[in-house]
Parts: C-alpha cells; sequence; structure tokens
C-alpha cells in the first residue's frame, strides 16, 4: 500500500477544497493569463509567481483556467518553434 507524503496530502486537501487565502477568481486569472505564460516561457516563472503570487494556486485547482492556460501555453510554444 502507497501512502501519501504529508506535502501530497496538504496538495489533495486544497485541491478539494481551495487555498486558505482569498483565491484569484477565474475573471481575474484570465486577465493575467497572457502575461503568467509569456513569463512561462521566456523562463521567468519565479517573477510570474511574484507577480501573480495566487495564479498557480487557481490553475491548480480550477479544470477550466488550466486548460485556458495549457493551450495558450501549446499556442505560444508552437508558434516560437513555427519555422516561418
Amino acid at each position: 500500500m502507497i501512502q501519501d507524503t504529508p506535502d501530497q496530502s496538504g496538495r489533495l486537501v486544497e485541491r478539494l477544497v481551495g487555498p486558505a487565502d482569498q483565491e484569484l477568481s477565474c475573471e481575474e486569472c484570465f486577465d493575467f493569463l497572457d502575461a503568467y505564460v509569456e513569463l512561462e516561457v521566456t523562463g521567468t516563472a519565479p517573477s510570474a509567481e511574484a507577480r501573480t503570487p495566487k495564479m498557480r494556486a487557481h490553475l491548480e485547482g480550477c479544470s477550466a483556467c488550466r486548460d485556458d492556460h495549457d493551450s495558450l501555453l501549446a499556442f505560444v510554444l508552437s508558434d516560437r518553434t513555427d519555422p516561418d
């Protein structure tokens, strides 16, 4: 039987009940999403977290926003590797 570590258990609880402090709304997430993805792509993810500290928590807990993020990230990455 595999047991969860305390860190894994804490993340599971947060995903089930949400973060302890005030959460970023989906509208706020959408407003910051393009800048956040750009910071991720340029390798400045810590800067992305500093500018929008609740973004990662929101993306982990909201499948709709996470899907938007993943789609935008894939698009940006494909555009950067396109030879045109």
